[in-house]
């Protein structure tokens, strides 16, 4: 049994709930409500006009029609042929689906049908309930539609006889073993509480329009008799084929055994800082100021990952897809090969167009239908922009990471700080939520602009404590020896504790040419003018020399 699912019995007697479900024509929906609507009921739904209850309601339909069911659609308000042109919007046919006009549009203006008699209302509405009793019992369906409840209650004209006249269709249709939906757009001016009492089910349809970017739609389930369902709103999207639902991610609902071995980076000095690698099912936070090198070392990890031969998937929120192909040839990634090969998919993100429920199904699918075992989501600057509030971000990523962890996935979460070199300003405070913390910052030392790294925090294991320089070359990150003649690295302005002269270094190799570089940042070739054979040497295994020249540094 599914965990958002009531056991038989036990709100009513298991003999007198039926196990079938009728499927409501939509995955994300049948999601929300555990399996469907329950069979010969009346249901709700409501919404604004264009938050899509038509395009919902005739998947409601074609699902019939699919199951070789009769299906009926009463429409008040959209003619035939309004009806047709969404079908074929949608790349539907309204073949097997019975439409009923109650009042054709040419026949509306004929003044021979004109009402003169003391009481219109009354009549109009008797005429129009009777048309549709009369057309039930020829047809016999099992599934109604009927557009829309707002010409209903303009006949109507009173609560009390707009009340009685939806109890006369409910009762009607119990008695033919009939599932009914009705469709109410929300123009009167009061919340109709009356008619969700008398429904079965109430299901709500929202589009909320943002200061920017593209409108957002969600739906939520207001009342459902006998079922558990997923409460809470679920973010949805109109496109060709219907709509796309997205279930909030409940993360109690999806745990996988896995084992919580560490997942290495690829890069020796790297894994000694973090005690082996980042374990599965935990998730690290880069977090530094920009173009301090956060992406190029979370591309280190989907790379080791790949070569390992798992799958990784990177969600780029604030870079194009060229940008990130162009920096991982620079520094000599074999990123290329490995989309080529299927082991790493690339996906850019819009944070404008795409709701976070979206955003969270498809890490989703990447996990369960793709197999990702690495997830980078770059960066959480452009998730937060995709937030209407900041609490809600908060809360939709302790679902998300919990979620994650659960399925042994290893996440890399990077955000961006406000500030180059000094004080640093973090938008979000998110550090709470992550397993290990990796801090990358900018500092000046010898009149140029230098990078330093250091894991701050590390739950699942020991992790190295010291502050290393961090280098992108041309071979990828590299890692110095811990800075341990400095102090005050992370204010941007270090402070030089060791040698005052600061002499240089200069080794002269085969080829003729020299290298030098301050004694306690020596990045150095270990044999010929092969860079991949490059390494640190520490300053007590060269000697000194009094030439002067600059730090190698600025050569890399």
């Amino acid at each position: 049994m599914a965990a958002n699912d009531i056991a038989e019995g036990e709100i009513f007697g298991a003999e007198e709930i039926g196990t079938e479900r009728v499927s409501t024509g939509s995955e994300g929906l049948d999601d929300i409500l555990g399996g469907g609507l329950d069979p010969d009921r009346m249901y709700l739904y409501e919404g604004r006009p264009g938050t899509g209850k038509t395009t919902i309601a005739l998947q409601f339909l074609l699902q019939g029609v699919q199951l070789g069911e009769r299906v009926l659609y009463v429409t008040l308000s959209e003619t035939r042929r309004e009806l047709a042109l969404v079908a074929k919007r949608h790349g539907w046919t309204l073949d097997g689906i019975e439409l009923f006009e109650l009042v054709p549009p040419e026949t509306s203006l004929d003044p021979e049908r004109e009402l003169t008699i003391l009481h219109p209302a009354e009549v109009e509405l008797s005429e129009t309930t009777n048309l549709v009793f009369e057309k039930v019992a020829a047809l016999n369906p099992s599934r109604v539609v009927f557009d829309s409840l707002s010409e209903l209650r303009l006949l109507a004209q009173n609560s009390l006889r707009y009340r009685r006249q939806v109890l006369a269709l409910k009762h009607f249709f119990a008695a033919r073993r009939c599932t009914v939906v009705l469709l109410d757009d929300l123009s009167s001016a009061d919340s109709d509480l009356q008619l969700h009492s008398i429904c079965h089910g109430v299901i709500n349809l929202e589009q909320l329009a943002l200061d920017y970017g593209a409108e957002r739609r969600r739906i939520r389930v207001i009342k459902m008799r006998g079922i558990r369902f997923r409460g809470g709103y679920h973010d949805f999207t109109i496109v060709k084929g219907g709509l796309r639902i997205f279930p909030r991610l409940i993360a109690a609902e999806h745990h996988t055994k896995f084992a919580g071995d560490p997942t290495p980076t690829g890069n020796a000095e790297l894994d000694k800082m973090l005690g082996g690698g980042i374990e599965r099912g935990t998730n690290a936070l880069f977090i530094g100021g920009a173009g301090v090198g956060k992406s190029s070392l979370a591309l280190t990890f989907a790379l080791a990952a790949a070569d390992r031969g798992e799958h990784a998937v990177y969600f780029a929120f604030d870079e194009g897809l060229g940008t990130i192909e162009g920096r991982a040839q620079t520094l000599g990634m074999p990123l290329e090969e490995a989309l080529a090969a299927g082991k790493i998919r690339l996906q850019q993100i819009d944070p404008a167009e795409l709701s976070p429920g979206e955003f969270a199904a498809g890490v989703r699918a990447s996990v369960e239908r793709d197999g990702a075992r690495i997830v980078v989501i770059d960066s959480l600057n452009g998730y937060l922009n995709a937030m209407p509030d900041e609490r809600f971000l908060i809360l939709q990523m302790h679902e998300l990471l919990t979620y994650l962890g659960q399925q042994g996935v290893t996440t890399i979460l990077i955000l961006a700080q406000h500030g180059l070199v000094g004080p640093m300003a973090t938008p979000l405070d998110i550090s709470y939520l992550s397993d290990a913390v990796l801090m990358l910052r900018y500092f000046e030392f010898g009149g140029s602009v230098r990078r330093a790294l250091s894991v701050v925090k590390k739950r699942s294991s020991n992790h190295e404590h010291t502050i290393r320089e961090f280098q992108l070359t041309p071979t990828g990150i590299a890692l110095g020896p811990p800075l341990t003649q400095f102090s005050g690295i992370f204010s941007g302005t270090p402070i030089y504790n060791g040698d005052q002269e600061l002499p240089t270094v200069r080794v002269t190799r085969g080829s003729g040419l020299t290298w030098t570089a301050a004694p306690s940042l020596c990045w150095l070739p270990s044999g010929g003018m092969d860079r991949q054979q490059w390494k640190f040497y520490r300053a007590s295994e060269l000697r000194r020399s009094c030439v002067p020249t600059f730090p190698l540094w600025s050569h890399v």
